[in-house]
């Protein structure tokens, strides 16, 4: 099966890292491109790539203000990769809960050892 182009899917334009901070400091509040270029550090021309991008996928939106542009976060366009991993949460919910009762057990062997522990050195209750 052949991959779908990056720009025709939202799981493939966020696959990108750059694109992910993107959608992260759009999370914030709708901004200008100057202010992307000056948080992330990259030059406009490659901020601008990745807006096209996530613009044509539908993650953001631009609209104009004066001279400015200004990108908003789509989170609807999203919602594809919100579906996918909600199938996924029961599984981490199990080995969670899983891993509580191990760390449980855990620690109230540990609480077990180290009353021994202090019986045996006489550092137990005073009243014996």
């Amino acid at each position: 099966m052949a991959r779908a182009a990056t720009t025709a899917d939202v799981f493939n334009a966020v696959a990108e890292p750059r694109r992910r901070e993107i959608l992260d400091v759009l999370a914030d509040g709708e901004r200008p491109v100057n202010d992307l270029v000056r948080v992330l550090g990259l030059g406009q021309p490659q901020v601008s790539k990745h807006l096209r991008v996530l613009r044509e996928v539908g993650a953001v939106e631009v609209r104009d203000e004066g001279r400015q542009r200004l990108y908003r976060l789509n989170a609807r366009a999203l919602k594809p990769i919100h579906d996918w991993v909600r199938r996924y949460e029961r599984s981490w919910e199990e080995r969670f809960e899983s891993l509580d009762a191990v760390l449980e057990e855990m620690g109230s062997t540990e609480e077990d050892d180290h009353d021994r522990h202090d019986d045996r050195h006489g550092e137990g209750d005073p009243a014996r």
